[in-house]
């Protein structure tokens, strides 16, 4: 075991431990990942990791599906589950003293979910239920189409929840194939954080996994995207009184040295933003370029930016509401001259320590508590090693006003994105894409 209680190890049949002691609650928080999410898809089959993972909770022979919320529930503790572009992820945090559960739990529901028929006809309404109320929402719309005009080749064109058309299309014996070819030990990690005893938890964690066939090799091919051939404009038209932007660049996957500058960038340019998901402390973006340049001027009500660690090459997003008054014209101009202004100046020393201070204190409120440090534990295995997590803030206190101009002006370059617009339009009907223009 290392000075700050944790620890790393393999079982026999290729499930990786990551345990940290943390005695300063008497909880326990545990999750498991498995390498399966939007990226291991094919168009016909979309959506059948965030449909899988709905099927985890329906329960198997030993734990039917009434009887898993009621033990959760009954302890005291909470679980969930996520899909996401490159994994699926499962969670239990629950007192200490009865944390076995999870344990118990999670072992068994690897490989005995039994995905009946009429368990998949009830969930095939769930997700499309959750389809279509996301096809209420213009900013998922847009999203959509931005990431399909982005991606030719890669599965990460597709929305984790799958097309309308495949949704309607998969059958059981397809959720069920998703499922033995993704639930196995050596496709899996787990991650246990919290207060215990790290020798009786790996006796703990041997006890129910170690026993568990790893499962067949499964090798796959997932189509790389080619370079970016120039930019494209997608335009929607839809119900509503509200315009909103979309501005897309290819970026770097999270394992690249290019992915802290842009971190970085981001900061200052944006304002900081959180890679945890359940957050835990922020900061405001009003500091940053584009809101005083668009927000504070009132040619935007809102602009934020987002990057996402992954691991391939992904998107860097901005997002941004026109103000009423304005037009996406506007705030385009305004982007552009804000990005020139990037690639042509190198940021001051002044500026950059503010933006690398910011990004460093949203990271250390996101990853300060027991349930967050198993989550971390996981999440930078999933595209990189528990070290990238480790080395997150020393990695950012490196980048220097060189690295910012440097990838500014190969990534933040108009031939290397996408410029999604949603427009208003009278009456009710349903929105749809009038023109992508390459």
């Amino acid at each position: 075991m290392s000075e700050n209680g944790y620890s790393n190890y393999q079982l026999s049949n290729g499930l990786t431990v990551h345990l940290k002691e943390m005695h300063t609650a008497p909880i326990i928080s545990s999750w498991i990942w498995y390498r399966v999410g939007l990226r291991n898809e094919k168009v016909g089959k979309t959506g059948l990791s965030h449909w899988v993972e709905h099927m985890q909770f329906k329960g198997t022979k030993r734990f039917p599906p009434a009887v898993l919320d009621k033990v959760i529930s009954r302890l005291g503790g909470n679980w969930n589950a996520f899909t996401n572009l490159d994994w699926t992820t499962y969670y239990e945090t629950l007192p200490s003293n009865s944390f076995e559960i999870a344990l118990e739990l999670e072992a068994d529901r690897m490989i005995h979910s039994k995905f009946l028929p009429r368990e998949v006809e009830s969930e095939r309404t769930v997700v499309i239920s959750e389809r279509e109320g996301s096809e209420n929402n213009p900013l998922f719309l847009l999203g959509e189409a931005v990431s399909l005009a982005a991606f030719e080749q890669h599965p990460y064109r597709y929305d984790t929840g799958g097309s309308m058309a495949d949704l309607h299309a998969i059958s059981r014996e397809d959720l069920y194939r998703h499922y033995q070819d993704y639930y196995k030990p050596s496709n899996a990690t787990l991650c246990i954080s919290g207060d215990f005893s790290t020798s009786q938890m790996i006796d703990m964690v041997s006890k129910h996994f170690e026993s568990l066939p790893p499962g067949p090799p499964h090798d796959e091919f997932i189509a790389q995207e080619n370079p970016a051939k120039g930019s494209k404009a997608v335009t929607l038209n839809g119900p509503g009184e509200t315009e909103y932007i979309q501005v897309a660049y290819h970026s770097p996957k999270a394992a690249s040295d290019d992915f802290f500058a842009l971190t970085v960038l981001d900061s200052i340019f944006t304002g900081p933003s959180g890679l945890n998901m359940f957050g835990a402390g922020g900061t405001s973006n009003k500091t940053s370029r584009l809101y005083q340049a668009l927000v504070e001027t009132e040619i935007a009500v809102s602009a934020h930016g987002n990057l996402q660690a992954t691991v391939d090459p992904y998107l860097y997003n901005f997002h941004f509401i026109v103000h009423p008054d304005r037009s996406s014209r506007d705030v385009i101009k305004v982007l552009d001259e804000k990005i020139n202004e990037l690639q042509q100046n190198p940021v001051s020393l002044e500026e950059l320590e503010r933006a690398i201070k910011q990004a460093r204190a949203l990271f250390v409120y996101g990853s300060e508590n027991i349930t967050n440090q198993a989550f971390w534990m996981g999440y930078a295995s999933q595209f990189a090693t528990y070290q990238w997590f480790t080395s997150y803030v020393e990695r950012l206190s490196r980048v220097t006003p060189a690295a910012i101009l440097d990838v500014a002006q190969r990534y933040l370059r108009e031939d290397n994105r996408v410029v999604g617009t949603y427009s208003p339009r009278q009456g009710n009907a349903s929105p749809e894409v009038q023109e992508v223009i390459s």
